[in-house]
């Protein structure tokens, strides 16, 4: 998890990122209040015996709380990515870069990718089936048909393309905010998808999971960013917001409750209604 230094509605991704809204406070209040929630987040986690490993933004990026220029393997290898917007890319700080290649001994820099317009903004564009090897992307300005197939190429998964459409009639930005997938349950947000390929991919993720279905509405809410975490002993939890989570209905917290020892969630407003982003945009994975 990466602490902010500053926070507000980021400029720069606001023609992509429709779920972020304009500047409604002071930045400074908006800040206090994300710093707020970033913290009382970080701390449901450890009490719950999730591992956090935390690094500092810097000036000038506010969406550096949401760690999207990295994927890491577990076969030790780091994946500097390729970002869409300027400050976004100014969140890769050496400093950072170099604590990811002291835990991972090799590295595969695709940010020479952004010279041409190109970007994968990791697990953010890439929501991956780890157990099956199977990937998924929605495509958008964010994520790079190309690129994504070449990193499922590159891993060896199998990846499933698809495309969205919002309720501001562009693609939703990145795939994590429409769907995760965790051991046993994966959770979707899939009339966002488009024509056929809706239940291509609703198809394609019950082969491997039990799947629970939101609505667009459910979106909005972020009901679609989530990701399954470990404890301490082991345990399997799930990290989501506490307005994603009020939003679900009695039947699909009681799918969530079945595959899960316990849902982690905490209040993110203010990071969701300026930031555009949810828990699973917080949370990098380092295996």
């Amino acid at each position: 998890m990466i602490k902010p230094v500053e926070f507000y509605a980021n400029p720069e991704t606001a023609d992509t990122n429709a779920y972020q809204a304009g500047p409604g406070q002071p930045d400074s209040q908006i800040f206090q209040k994300a710093l707020a929630e970033f913290e009382a987040f970080q701390g449901v986690l450890k009490a719950a015996g999730v591992r956090i490993t935390q690094g500092h933004g810097i000036a000038g990026s506010p969406d550096m709380v949401f760690p999207n220029w990295f994927f890491t393997h577990d076969s030790g290898e780091v994946i500097f990515c390729p970002m869409n917007n300027k400050n976004r890319q100014a969140e890769r700080t050496e400093e950072l870069k170099q604590i990811l290649q002291g835990l991972y001994p090799k590295t595969l820099d695709w940010t020479g990718f952004e010279a041409d317009g190109r970007a994968l903004e990791s697990t953010a564009s890439i929501v991956s089936d780890h157990v099956n090897k199977r990937a998924y992307a929605a495509l958008s300005a964010r994520t790079d048909e190309a690129l994504a197939r070449q990193w499922a190429a590159h891993r060896g998964y199998s990846i499933e393309i698809f495309e969205t459409r919002s309720h501001a009639e562009i693609p939703v930005y990145h795939t994590d905010c429409v769907m995760w997938i965790g051991s046993s349950l994966a959770g979707i947000c899939d009339s966002v998808i488009v024509g056929p390929g809706r239940e291509r991919i609703v198809g394609a993720l019950s082969e491997t999971h039990d799947v629970v279905r939101f609505t667009a509405a459910q979106l909005r809410t972020f009901c679609g960013n989530a990701l399954e975490v470990a404890g301490s002993a082991g345990e399997k939890m799930l990290a989501i917001s506490e307005g994603a989570l009020d939003s679900m209905t009695a039947a699909q917290i009681e799918q969530i409750e079945r595959h899960f020892t316990k849902i982690l969630s905490a209040p993110l407003s203010t990071l969701e209604q300026y930031g555009g982003g949810s828990a699973r945009c917080m949370l990098a994975e380092l295996f």
